[in-house]
């Protein structure tokens, strides 16, 4: 008999764990970049589904948020006192970040659990869902943002606003849907094992709200209570609102060491919340 030719055996296939920047496979969110999209405007559709005022809720919650902090901390509380500009403006200003960052927050937050059905079915970067829901916030802040260069010439403080200055709006900006992303990370893959987050969600955003310097001052504070300087600068909301406000209003430069330690955490808390997110991604349809 003639002998048949051996056959070469297959390669052999090793497979090791990705380590380093490449573990995170950030390249892969470009390749779905359709989905974050869809994802992005169908939680636009969703927010002011079956509403009567619909996308107009987007004006009325900050400005009615205004109107209840002038006369509340304005007034009665005395934080109007020294400033340059008026009260209204100054807390209309901080309240333009804040709004995206507490919302991105809490839907970010919520997103892998509200989205269970599609974590069970089909394969995407799970990432998708938390960052479409930050980025489905910058919607209804350009819409705010109108509402604030209106009220800036009611009360005739467009004069305020330097041109040398401007350009670093969109640098704060971006910090902060770095830290709404960053937080919302971790707590989007924490609300997946412990359901425990999801509730405590609104006390969070609320604490958050008054160790950031939206009704009040960030010199009178410090002024006030200098011992708690540090909570103020390990906050990276802090570096972003007084940002805006220099940036928008033309106020005192700010503090730029503390904006430096805000920029840093909020960094921290993107990188660390991208290798976690990475780390549950696996047990996420298994749990959820």
């Amino acid at each position: 008999m003639t002998d048949l030719p051996s056959t070469p055996p297959p390669p052999s296939l090793f497979i090791r764990p990705s380590h380093g920047w490449s573990a995170l496979n950030l390249g892969e969110l470009w390749r779905y970049r359709e989905l974050i999209v869809f994802l992005t405007w169908r939680d636009l559709k969703v927010r002011y589904k079956q509403t009567l005022l619909g996308a107009s809720w987007a004006i009325l919650q900050p400005v009615l948020s205004m109107i209840v902090f002038t006369l509340i901390f304005g007034g009665v509380g005395r934080m109007a006192e020294g400033l340059e500009i008026p009260y209204p403006i100054f807390s209309y200003t901080a309240l333009l970040p804040w709004g995206l960052f507490s919302k991105a927050l809490t839907d970010a937050g919520r997103s892998l659990v509200t989205n269970r059905n599609m974590l069970t079915k089909i394969y995407f970067p799970r990432l998708a869902i938390p960052l479409a829901s930050v980025f489905s916030g910058l919607v209804d802040f350009a819409i705010q943002f109108a509402v604030l260069i209106i009220l800036m010439f009611y009360y005739q403080t467009t004069g305020t606003v330097t041109s040398s200055v401007v350009w670093a709006l969109p640098l704060f900006l971006l910090l902060t849907l770095i830290t709404a992303l960053g937080v919302g990370l971790w707590l989007s893959a924490l609300n997946v094992i412990y359901r425990d987050v999801g509730y405590t969600l609104p006390f969070l955003t609320q604490l958050w709200f008054f160790i950031t310097p939206i009704v009040y001052p960030l010199s009178k504070a410090v002024d006030r209570y200098p011992s708690w300087e540090w909570l103020f600068a390990i906050n990276p909301m802090t570096g972003v609102v007084e940002g805006f406000r220099w940036a928008l209003l033309g106020l005192d430069q700010p503090d730029f060491g503390l904006m430096a330690i805000s920029s840093v955490i909020a960094v921290a808390l993107l990188v660390s919340g991208l290798f976690y997110f990475r780390r549950m991604e696996r047990t996420f349809a298994d749990t959820v």
